[in-house]
């Protein structure tokens, strides 16, 4: 038995944790939320709408053995503490273990955990709190409104389209991709041509006529210019300018979901996953600790202590020319500053320190987070632009190029982001004759389809979800086949599209940008305790269910595809359904017909069939899974092999002959047959 008792999430970082704490603690897993909201009541919203939108909560199916082991671990210790993960999610778990644990307030305290590192760890535990109860109504209003939402729009899509579910921010992340897929179809491209003349050592662009910007939309245009162009150009203006490229700041959620997708080609759930790992603790020869704080906040912020060790770091290994210093948060609405950007626990622990440590994905990562953390300290690189303007006949043609004069930060992210040199150089003559001059057509572009990076940048510019919850986002899209990816990017499918057309004609005031913007703001206003949650719900719900009935009555429900076939029982249409195990062929008639068409079962050819000369030879397998090879024609014919068929037969005992350890045998084991 022992005094304090600590609650955290996950299993591994429990382990971390204990080693830390000593012998007086027992540090023990929730493996995530122990409850949720009942599926019983109106709609099995497990709300009760009309009573202040009441919730009843109900513990998880799985973890009932756990809680009661919870239970158990709460009855023996004198004080618990609540250390679940530091953001809005964590804080209502805490709250949901001291409510189903019976627990009572004078006997726990809540502690935030940034970093698992051991002196983190430690001096969380001297300065524990209580739940924010503020933040937790904040997540619990979320959770109503998505189950809501989830469960009447889900039910709707349905019984009226070929879709599985819908929701809050899914279905305008949906539309999104949608819309941009619409407007590629309408996009009508526009021609135009460029004129680039070609000097000893570098290019210059058309780009005016007699000090006025120049558009040629046709050859004809073009070909105006040529003719009237000389082969002799005088330099008319030669600007340099120095520029700052400024350093980056450090990752927030988004910025590292983009960066590893574009950088790693990582999906934003997999660098998720990896990033939990990479904070919940890694054993290390002596120790185990979390390499990076906490990977879910939309601040850039960080913390003195880091700074002040960093700027060490980068004096001592760089230089002095290369310190630079903090960026500054800019103003966002809905930025929540209790965290700091994602960072290395320490900037010592450098990638090649701990790379045996570390799976290829994790190194892959820490190694990127650990590079922008530690450039976005350092000072802004310096270019040198140059630009060279040369006119012929009242025709400008533009020369441009730079040249790196100060590595800064880039000295650190140069594997993650380039700067290349374009080098002009110093004519000392005026007047030069170019070697060739070509005319190109072009045509504009539609505007591109979502990268996975470039749907969340667009998500978290537009206010909608919450950075932690993209990746979620993204993956339920994917998993309910409303999008595909084709090259990486974003192509909706029939039933993303009808789906998100459905819910526009009835919602299109509820699933909008503009909307769910707002709502967002308003849980960061409840999380504030700037309003109260319950008018919210009342507000949203008092609009959305009457439209919600509206729609179950007047939404044309989607006519299944025909297959051209009749049913062989009742000779009604045959009809494509989808199911839990995805597409079958059944008839129109349901549910008075209940014919469903048996899926043909698809046949390996190997060879024509030697012996019967009628079948194929067959790829199949037997109960357990193993592969064997026999004719189609069976029972008539009974040709069988464990080993590949070659398709010819033994002329000793015309067996078939078979391919076995790179050589040619006969199947028939008492004929010793070898080609």
């Amino acid at each position: 038995m022992k005094e304090n008792l600590v609650i955290v999430e996950s299993p591994s970082k429990s382990k971390t944790i204990e080693k830390y704490l000593g012998n007086d603690y027992k540090v023990v897993s929730s493996k995530g939320h122990i409850r949720d909201l009942a599926t019983s009541g109106k709609f099995g919203l497990g709300v009760d709408v009309e009573h202040n939108f009441e919730p009843t909560y109900e513990p998880l199916p799985s973890k009932k053995s756990l809680i009661n082991s919870l239970k158990k671990d709460v009855k023996e210790a004198k004080k618990v503490y609540l250390a679940t993960d530091p953001d809005r999610e964590g804080e209502a778990i805490s709250w949901h273990l001291l409510k189903e644990l019976g627990i009572k307030e004078k006997d726990y305290s809540r502690v935030l955990f940034h970093e698992i590192t051991k002196d983190k760890v430690l001096e969380a535990m001297k300065n524990p709190g209580k739940i924010d109860e503020d933040l937790v109504r904040s997540q619990e209003t979320r959770r109503i409104l998505d189950r809501i939402i989830g469960f009447r729009l889900s039910k709707l899509m349905q019984s009226k389209t070929g879709g599985k579910s819908a929701g809050r921010v899914q279905s305008v992340a949906l539309k999104l991709i949608v819309d941009r897929e619409r407007e590629i179809e309408a996009f009508k491209p526009e021609e135009y041509w460029t004129i680039t003349t070609k000097f000893q050592d570098f290019e210059a662009v058309l780009f005016q006529y007699k000090q006025k910007k120049i558009e040629l939309s046709t050859e004809e245009d073009a070909d105006k210019v040529l003719q009237a162009i000389t082969d002799t150009y005088t330099l008319v203006k030669s600007e340099e300018k120095a520029k700052a490229k400024k350093a980056k700041p450090p990752f927030i959620t988004s910025t590292l979901q983009q960066e590893a997708s574009t950088k790693l080609g990582f999906p934003a759930k997999k660098t998720m996953s990896l990033a939990q790992k990479l904070y919940e603790g890694i054993d290390l020869e002596k120790e185990t600790v979390g390499l990076i704080s906490y990977m879910r906040t939309d601040s850039i912020r960080l913390s003195n202590e880091f700074i002040g060790s960093t700027l060490h770091y980068i004096e001592t290994n760089y230089g002095k020319e290369y310190v630079g210093h903090a960026k500054v948060q800019k103003s966002k609405d809905n930025v929540q500053d209790a965290h700091e950007a994602i960072r290395p626990t320490s900037i010592l622990r450098t990638p090649e320190s701990v790379r045996k440590y570390l799976s290829g994905d994790e190194y892959k990562l820490y190694r990127l987070i650990y590079m922008r953390s530690l450039a976005s300290l350092m000072k802004d690189a310096k270019v040198l632009q140059k630009s060279l303007i040369f006119d012929n006949q009242g025709y400008g043609f533009k020369a441009n190029g730079q040249v790196l004069v100060f590595d800064g930060y880039l000295k650190a992210y140069k594997d993650y982001e380039a700067s290349e040199d374009k080098i002009l150089p110093e004519l000392k003559d005026k007047t030069l004759k170019s070697k060739d001059v070509e005319k190109e057509q072009h045509f504009t572009s539609p505007p591109a389809r979502y990268t996975e990076a470039k749907l969340i940048k667009e998500m978290e510019e537009l206010g909608i979800g919450r950075p932690s919850t993209y990746a979620k986002t993204i993956d339920t899209l994917k998993e309910r086949k409303y999008v595909e990816l084709i090259d990486k990017k974003f192509h909706p499918t029939e039933i993303g599209i009808d789906s998100t057309d459905k819910l526009q004609e009835f919602f299109s005031d509820l699933i909008n940008v503009e909307y769910t913007k707002n709502m967002e703001e308003d849980l960061d206003k409840i999380a504030d305790n700037h309003i109260d949650h319950i008018p919210i719900l009342r507000e949203f719900y008092d609009i959305f269910e009457p439209k919600v009935e509206s729609a179950f009555h007047d939404m044309e429900k989607k006519a299944p595809l025909e297959t051209g076939e009749v049913c062989p029982n009742c000779g009604s249409p045959m009809v494509v359904k989808s199911g839990k195990y995805g597409k079958f062929e059944a008839c129109s008639n349901y549910p008075t017909c209940k014919y469903i068409k048996k899926p043909e079962k698809e046949e390996k050819v190997i060879v024509d069939c030697p012996i019967c000369k009628v079948g194929k030879i067959v790829e199949r397998k037997t109960k357990k899974g193993k592969i064997f090879y026999g004719c189609n024609n069976y029972p008539k014919c009974k040709t069988a092999s464990w080993d590949l068929p070659t398709g010819d037969v033994c002329p000793n005992c015309g067996s078939l002959l078979v391919e076995k350890n790179d050589k040619i045998i006969c199947s028939n084991k008492d004929c010793s047959y070898e080609k």
